[in-house]
């Protein structure tokens, strides 16, 4: 026969409770100290956007007035002290999305190849080492390397073309290793189910994985552009001139670019306290630019994790 279970004592759980070694004191000491860290953690948030908004209303309140249509949509004019900065503009964003086109599929493959493919070893730990060393190294070293490299051996010359190949090397590490994280998040249950409903690897990975990834893939690439817009060393010795009275005809000329510019009037240009507000209004559109380019990636990043949900 087959015997019933029979129902615990109402009692039994507070028993059970009751019988666990607890230790008062230690209860005690935690509570302090978890609102100790609590407290540590939440004054590191305030003091960061803190600081984050002093420095966006210090340019805004000094910048703004010197923002208009003129500003935004003419070129400069008597030693950059008027007009606007319209190739400026033009410059950043091809450098931008130029060097974006170069190195997101390049550190995409890169992570897939480190992730998917590769056999731990050596070989890996040491390219995985070297791709953690070229993400601290400054960026007038990869400014200087574009020069030695692309503008003179490849004989490309101080162009948007060898300023592009700069920034895509200098944002080359931040995108291999958010693509990687990114592949790494995927549960390995989709792998399975892949490849056990007869699926190769690399249909795995291109139809199943990649499309996980994507939105940490994207995070990656929105963090990547940023740090490629704001970038001064890198350009300055590749692609970036003093003044130009036109734009690029091609990716073979030199172009004038937001962040150099903005070098430019507050260190070399003759009339420094003249053009004080043409600093400030560059300096609020380089960032109001950069802000609009990552809302563009951000908003591409939300769609697709709504698809994949």
């Amino acid at each position: 026969m087959t015997q019933m279970t029979q129902p615990l004592p109402a009692n039994a759980l507070d028993t059970t409770m009751t019988a666990m070694p607890q230790d008062p004191g230690y209860l005690k000491r935690r509570s302090p100290l978890q609102t100790i860290m609590f407290t540590l953690f939440k004054a590191s948030v305030v003091i960061n956007g803190l600081a984050l908004a002093i420095i966006c209303g210090y340019v805004l309140y000094y910048g703004l007035p010197a923002i208009s249509w003129e500003f935004l949509l003419a070129h400069p004019r008597n030693a950059m002290t008027e007009g606007g900065i319209f190739p400026c503009i033009i410059g950043t964003i091809a450098l931008s999305y130029g060097s974006m086109v170069i190195a997101l599929p390049w550190g995409v493959a890169t992570a897939i190849y480190l992730h998917e493919y590769a056999k731990p070893g050596p070989f890996v730990h040491a390219v995985r080492l070297a791709i953690n060393n070229l993400a601290g190294v400054p960026s007038v070293v990869f400014g200087l390397f574009g020069l030695s490299f692309f503008v003179t051996v490849m004989g490309m010359g101080v162009s948007l073309l060898a300023g592009m190949f700069t920034l895509s090397a200098l944002v080359l590490p931040l995108i291999i290793g958010a693509s990687e994280e990114a592949l790494r998040s995927v549960s390995p249950t989709y792998r399975e189910a892949s490849l056990g409903l007869g699926a190769t690897k690399w249909q795995t990975i291109s139809r199943v994985v990649l499309p996980a990834a994507t939105p940490g893939i994207l995070t990656g690439g929105i963090l990547a552009i940023g740090r490629a817009a704001g970038e001064t060393a890198a350009i300055m010795f590749t692609a970036a001139m003093f003044f130009s009275p036109k734009l690029p005809s091609s990716v073979f000329d030199s172009v004038m670019a937001l962040p150099y510019h903005i070098y430019v009037l507050a260190t070399a240009g003759t009339e420094i306290e003249k053009t004080r507000p043409l600093q400030y209004g560059t300096a609020l559109v380089l960032i109001s630019l950069v802000l609009g380019m990552n809302m563009i990636a951000i908003i591409i990043r939300a769609r697709l994790q709504k698809k994949l949900r």
